[in-house]
């Protein structure tokens, strides 16, 4: 739970900065990296709750996962995460450190532990629409 707080803290701040004096909002949208494997409604909760200390009011609040996809630096192969079937300990490790991935996963077509992550990984705030 204290991890979610803190993200939800930065993405406050985050609308604060980018939008100063706006504190009534029609849609933010956040993407979650599969990577980070943030419970969602713990994330939700904390936003919320920290929105409404700030007296923000949000109308539509949402958050999406944003699928990982991995590419093989050897043959170019591209895969996405959720066709591996990897034990929970291990989706947990890479949760906490993602850079361990590369420990446990390997390229499906040529067998490469050298593989970047394309997409999946971090949290994005995707859209910030505020009533003007």
């Amino acid at each position: 739970m204290v991890h979610e707080w803190a993200l939800a803290e930065a993405i406050v701040e985050y609308v604060k900065s980018n939008y100063p004096n706006i504190n009534k909002f029609k849609r933010i949208e956040i993407l979650l990296g599969e990577l980070q494997s943030i419970d969602e409604e713990i994330l939700g909760f904390s936003l919320k709750e920290i929105l409404k200390s700030e007296n923000i009011t949000v109308d539509e609040l949402v958050l999406g996962e944003e699928e990982a996809v991995l590419r093989c630096r050897r043959c170019g192969h591209e895969w996405r995460l959720k066709e591996l079937k990897l034990e929970d300990e291990v989706k947990e490790a890479i949760h906490f450190v993602p850079e361990v991935a590369h420990s446990f996963i390997k390229c499906p077509k040529c067998g490469s532990r050298d593989f970047e992550v394309v997409r999946g990984r971090g949290v994005y705030v995707k859209e910030v629409i505020p009533y003007e």
